[in-house]
């Protein structure tokens, strides 16, 4: 018999404003907010029979099927018309697990965000491809929802997602806006990107590039004249350009440098920092498809991208350590907060005027 409502236990976590939950066999339920990890104590700790029982009440058969074989499974679930989750039931230890993250319904605007103004400008591109990389959990697929919601209310557009799950839920403004999530609308990224081009997109968003193969397909959405946004999970715009290109075999990588260097507009690579004034804030590092960073990853002079971010403020682009000094001048984080998210600690300190030794 579970110990807990399931529908009262998510209920709680959104009203204590957790990105998280976690359910594990033998502790009690576990959530995050503002990246710190706390036990949910008043709930005893969970048996193999609890989360058993969540399970039943948020997968159907079909999808009960595929954790039995392939021991686990991402899908997404609504809480009544409140929030929605992106979930991952999977196995450690030979007991079930699931972690949740929370989704909101509304679709945030960019401006909310905090995200930069440059944000705006890529998101009224026609075409070429656009990344968004960090690491997990800082906020990707928001800032990509962010950019789709701009398109959705200020062009008519046939925009196609295809996701593992769907998270953010759109309703069509002045664009047309399809969802695919895998297994449910589509049984592989494979056939679901080959489909893309027969589906007459204008926009089109992959959950995310997980091997060379989605990248070779995004990369062709892009150059026939489409705008694809999709995510990486990489540190910085300079990481995910070598990503891309290292995931190829070596005898392809200067067809792909080549294609990356015609298609490819922008990387936006981000962070989501703790703040005690909003919660979470994000730190944006941006590189713009310019026609110096066009011809250094033709070149392969991926390493010399850093120091064009740093010295072409006036195009647009934007530094990590610019977006984190920024953020801790306005007093909206600690100093100690940004150096943990800095690639480049010592940097940071001097922007923001401490030094080095501090």
């Amino acid at each position: 018999m579970a110990k807990f409502n399931v529908s009262q236990l998510l209920e709680s976590v959104v009203k204590m404003g957790a990105s998280d939950l976690h359910l594990s066999v033998g502790v009690s339920p576990v959530i995050r907010v503002n990246t710190a990890l706390a036990p949910l104590s008043d709930i005893p700790p969970l048996t193999v029979e609890d989360i058993e029982f969540f399970i039943s009440q948020i997968l159907n058969q079909e999808q009960k099927d595929i954790l039995d074989v392939n021991k686990e499974l991402d899908l997404s679930v609504a809480l009544g018309n409140q929030v929605r989750f992106r979930v991952n039931v999977f196995f450690q230890k030979g007991y079930p697990s699931i972690a949740m993250r929370t989704i909101p319904l509304i679709v945030p605007s960019l401006d909310k965000l905090g995200l930069p103004p440059i944000v705006n400008s890529i998101s009224d591109l026609k075409q070429g491809l656009v990344l968004v990389a960090g690491p997990t959990g800082h906020g990707k697929s928001t800032t990509i929802a962010g950019m789709i919601q701009r398109i959705n209310e200020t062009r008519a557009e046939h925009i196609l997602t295809i996701e593992d799950p769907i998270e953010y839920i759109f309703t069509n403004k002045k664009s047309l806006i399809e969802q695919r999530e895998m297994y449910l609308d589509t049984h592989s990224w494979d056939v679901a990107l080959k489909a893309v081009l027969r589906q007459d997109p204008n926009v089109v968003f992959i959950g995310e590039m997980r091997d060379h193969d989605s990248m070779a397909a995004a990369l062709t959405i892009a150059e026939t004249g489409h705008l694809v946004f999709t995510t990486l999970h990489t540190n910085s715009a300079s990481q995910t350009i070598d990503r891309v290109i290292d995931s190829f075999p070596e005898g392809q990588q200067d067809q792909i440098r080549t294609q990356l260097s015609q298609s490819l507009e922008a990387v936006i690579s981000q962070r989501i920092i703790p703040s005690k004034e909003v919660g979470m804030i994000p730190a944006v590092e941006v590189l713009l498809g310019t026609s110096a960073v066009r011809n250094m990853i033709r070149e392969g002079k991926s390493h010399q991208l850093d120091n064009v971010i740093d010295t072409s403020a006036g195009a647009g682009m934007v530094s990590l350590n610019t977006s984190l000094a920024e953020l801790v001048k306005n007093g909206r984080i600690e100093l100690n907060e940004a150096i943990k998210y800095s690639l480049r600690p010592d940097e940071l300190k001097h922007l923001v005027g401490a030094g080095v030794n501090e």
